[in-house]
């Protein structure tokens, strides 16, 4: 049994659609990633911002990231399937380290040093 792991996949898009082509193309993203079996937590629009060198003759590109629990499988086709969409320039997804519940500090007892 393989159990749902927390990613990141940031996305790179074209500058040149709209911010509705763009709304529209990550629902679009969204629903593939559903359709191969992840759960999409977030979805956020960063909006356009400068590269830091040119892509494809473009310096500048709107940035997404989906949060999405999904098996390491299902991220793979998801990565395969953003390389074949022309509106996508770049992308990276990275496994977010799950976060342990904190203990308390354990606490010693206080030794109290006279000086004389």
């Amino acid at each position: 049994m393989n159990a749902l792991r927390p990613y990141e996949t940031l996305v790179i898009i074209d500058p040149q659609p709209t911010d509705e082509e763009v709304a529209a193309l990550l629902t679009q993203l969204g629903e593939q990633v559903k359709a191969l079996g992840a759960e999409v937590t977030n979805v956020e629009n960063w909006g356009k911002r400068r590269l830091a060198y040119d892509i494809r003759k473009q310096r500048e590109g709107t940035y997404a990231v989906f949060t999405v629990s999904a098996e390491p499988a299902t991220v793979k086709e998801f990565e395969r399937q953003l390389r074949l969409n022309e509106n996508v320039l770049r992308f990276l997804s990275t496994r977010v380290p799950a976060r342990k519940k904190a203990r308390p500090a354990k606490t010693q007892p206080e030794v109290l040093e006279e000086v004389g």
